[in-house]
């Protein structure tokens, strides 16, 4: 695809990445098969096709409205396209370009603005766990939209061992919403690693991954998340302290593996960034390590049937696949729902501001994994585990959680 930059990006970083991308462009529409929204809209400037035209006419000097702004918005950058798409054409990077374009062209709402301000800001607040305590004992009281991003209270959950030692050590992100919301599941991958004779260790400085701001529109503020984690990381990282960085939430681990992109013009970072990346494992990805050590170890009988849901930041974004065959080789009962490919509708804080297409799609994705008749769901992204779980009455867990109540107790 051939596009003449309008002289306001002729030669900026912007411009030239774009144009890039675009050129690998083809009219083939493979993209449109796949796409959550074109498939629930119809609308072919709700898919990827038509996104892309969108912002190539902006690119190229054209009229930029707020009807442009809500195709770019209604996009759930499931990246389900990129695994479609035959030229490789890298469709996530070019759509985060157009939203930020976008963001500095047309006015929001004052409620618009202030609810991505919330978000943004309350999300990522130390105040943000405190908040989610007290919205748990009044959540029967709460309205449903809210209620239904509410975890339910449960019973304490006290960790089952003391930290040990060992000579293997990695460290976890520990995340901004998941240790508010489901505690449960960083207790549970500590555990099990422990479990194998890895130890996990936490930065203090780190926080938000930087995909929160970043997939709002907010460049600079999701830079400055990255750059924080890297300084937050390098002292362990430099000195050999760990083998590796590991994530449990897919969306979080698919950022972390951007930060070379990301910073790659900053001298100050770049190099270090490139290291982190390359140091970055999903949890996901030790499966296979993890099946080898524990196998021995975990006790399957009367364990759940599973539905496994692969994340689109799982198998999409970082082409992870495999997981459910790990698990049904430990012994557990698992089952591949129809349309696995097809996102649930979270993508991050999506579900709160396209409330009616991400409900749209929970349904559909429900109605394909109840069809398999499961007593659990599992899935590996916070974001998927509390939407689905808004939706049904089943069990909906990461599977690490499962995985660690398969193993007998530590002494």
């Amino acid at each position: 695809m051939q596009t003449t930059l309008s002289p306001e990006f002729d030669g900026t970083p912007e411009g030239i990445e774009a144009e890039a991308i675009l050129r690998k462009c083809v009219h083939c529409g493979f993209c449109n098969a796949t796409c959550p929204t074109y498939q629930l809209l119809g609308d072919e400037l709700d898919g990827p096709r038509g996104r892309i035209y969108l912002i190539k006419e902006m690119l190229e000097g054209g009229k930029v409205t707020q009807r442009t702004q809500q195709h770019l918005d209604r996009c759930l950058t499931c990246l389900n396209c990129e695994t479609t798409c035959p030229s490789g054409v890298r469709y996530g990077q070019l759509v985060e370009i157009g939203r930020n374009l976008v963001e500095k062209r047309v006015e929001r709402t004052l409620a618009s603005k202030l609810t991505r301000w919330m978000l943004k800001e309350g999300l990522t607040s130390p105040l943000f766990a405190p908040a989610m305590r007290a919205a748990r004992w009044v959540r029967p009281l709460l309205p449903g939209r809210l209620r239904s991003k509410i975890p339910p209270r449960g019973g304490r959950m006290p960790d089952r061992f003391e930290a040990r030692d060992h000579r293997r050590k990695v460290l976890l992100l520990g995340g901004c919403v998941q240790p508010a919301m489901r505690p449960e599941i960083n207790r549970a991958t500590r555990r099990v690693l422990d479990a194998a004779g890895i130890q996990t260790l936490i930065a203090a400085d780190e926080g938000c991954c930087g995909a929160l701001r970043t997939h709002l529109a907010d460049r600079d503020g999701g830079l400055s998340d990255m750059r924080r984690n890297v300084d937050a990381w390098w002292p362990m990282v430099s000195a050999g302290m760990v083998e590796a960085i590991v994530v449990n939430v897919s969306g979080c681990a698919q950022m972390v593996k951007e930060y070379a992109h990301a910073l790659r013009h900053e001298p100050a970072y770049a190099e270090r960034a490139a290291r982190v990346v390359s140091m970055t494992r999903d949890i996901t990805e030790y499966l296979p390590e993890l099946a080898l050590a524990l196998k021995d170890r975990v006790r399957t009988e009367g364990a759940p049937r599973l539905a496994f849901h692969s994340p689109c930041t799982l198998q999409h974004g970082q082409r992870i696949v495999g997981a459910d065959a790990q698990l049904r080789a430990l012994g557990f009962d698992v089952r591949q729902p129809a349309e696995s490919h097809l996102c649930c509708g979270s993508a991050g804080t999506y579900s709160v501001l396209q409330p009616e297409l991400a409900n749209s799609l929970r349904d559909r994705k429900l109605s394909c994994l109840d069809a398999v008749k499961p007593e659990c769901i599992v899935s590996a992204n916070i974001g998927c585990i509390q939407h689905l779980a808004s939706g049904t009455t089943t069990p909906v867990k990461h599977w690490i959680e499962v995985l660690d109540e398969a193993l007998p107790q530590l002494k």
